[in-house]
């Protein structure tokens, strides 16, 4: 491919993703599912006009970091620590629930395996995809909608992240189960070296950046040191611990949050997600899209595939929620705003196939879960939140 045709592309993304976010905005949707919508209609799916290069699948993973930056910086620390625990909980169960329906939802295709066996070991692996939360998605639905800072929003964060952590440990459980190379136990002690690093080493950050902002405040360097910052922790948790990029962004946001500068820094970062890495993010779901390799049981399976990743999310978070006290309106909120799937569940599916866990047919059911949950998602929960607000305008009138 010439260098000169991925500004072609660039020029496509942008313009189509802007003008279906407008139009989904028209329809009481949230941007996100016009950007999403509009990969899907300029990819391979449909037009055909662009396909998934490796710059655009570079730059979508950059979008994808800047948001999970912004988010940290959106954080509230102290409902952060106040929520932890039950954040856990309901990570927790949004890890059993999926994985459990993942591997029954195999074995009822495919025959009931036995232990050990390679089937045994695919249809845990199904269910593994199944745990993985794509919180960016619901992020910006949650930003659109000025919820971000409730306790509702903290916790779908909270959760998705500690979420995404627990889905990576039992990922490699899986994939060491079968691969005796591999060290399972060697991961849960990287996610906590992580996390103590991250703790101890933010620490330390934090209070330089006390000092960059009381000798430069309000000034461009400060932004563009945190966005350095953003970048770095984000390769440290890839390529030190294992951990997923998105989780040293989100981690490398909250260290900042307490910042006198911190919504000026977001301001900043924001600029450039909204205008350039976030479409190009959000289309890149939509242009991995491909039907080609589908066939009657694939389609079948896919199908239900959905079905069941999206349910068991809701019952598994939403039921964990409403025994944390949340209310059934809240807990509703929380089971959708963890259904989605995205970059995570990608990346489990491809260290999957390289494994040999998965065949490259089944990426058709990641693709298809991706895309529906992504684009259902948003559009849900704006309902659940337009309801709740108009119940509130009823009981004040």
């Amino acid at each position: 491919m010439e260098s000169y045709e991925v500004l072609r592309d660039l020029a496509i993304i942008l313009l189509f993703a802007k003008c279906l976010g407008i139009l989904a905005r028209k329809f009481k949707a949230p941007q996100v599912v016009g950007q999403i919508i509009a990969g899907l209609l300029v990819g391979p799916c449909v037009l055909g006009w662009i396909t998934q290069t490796e710059f655009i699948t570079e730059m979508a993973e950059v979008g994808v970091i800047i948001l999970m930056f912004s988010v940290g910086l959106e954080s509230d620390l102290k409902e952060l620590i106040k929520t932890g625990p039950v954040a856990f909980l309901i990570a927790c169960a949004g890890v059993f629930v999926p994985l459990v329906c993942g591997a029954l939802l195999y074995m009822g295709f495919y025959g009931m395996a036995p232990w050990g066996s390679e089937n045994f070991y695919k249809a845990v692996f199904m269910g593994t995809i199944m745990t993985a939360t794509s919180v960016s998605i619901t992020v910006a639905s949650l930003q659109e909608l000025g919820k971000i800072k409730s306790k509702v929003g903290t916790a779908i964060v909270s959760a998705a992240i500690i979420d995404d952590v627990i889905g990576i440990v039992v990922l490699t459980f899986v994939i060491g189960f079968k691969n005796p190379d591999s060290n399972p136990g060697m991961v849960v002690v990287k996610t906590i070296a992580f996390f103590v690093v991250a703790i101890v080493g933010g620490y330390f950050v934090y209070k330089m950046f006390l000092t960059l902002d009381k000798r430069y405040p309000h000034t461009r360097r400060i932004p563009i040191v945190g966005v350095a910052f953003c970048f770095a922790l984000s390769y440290i948790a890839e390529r030190y611990f294992g951990i997923a990029d998105i989780t040293g962004a989100y981690v490398a946001g909250v260290v900042l949050c307490n910042l006198s500068d911190n919504e000026y820094i977001e301001r900043k970062v924001d600029v450039s997600s909204y205008m350039f890495f976030g479409p190009v993010f959000f289309a890149s779901i939509g242009l991995k899209t491909s039907f080609d390799s589908m066939n009657g049981k694939l389609i079948a399976f896919s199908i239900c595939f959905v079905i069941v990743a999206l349910f068991a999310k809701v019952l598994g978070c939403g039921l964990t929620s409403k025994l944390c006290k949340y209310s059934a309106a809240d807990s509703l909120k929380i089971g959708v705003g963890m259904m989605t799937r995205g970059e995570v569940a990608l990346i489990v599916a491809q260290k999957g196939l390289a494994a040999g866990l998965l065949s490259a047919d089944y990426f058709t059911a990641v693709i298809l879960l991706i895309l529906v949950s992504s684009i259902l998602t948003p559009i849900v929960l704006k309902m659940l939140y337009t309801k709740d607000e108009k119940k509130e305008m009823a009981a004040q009138s």
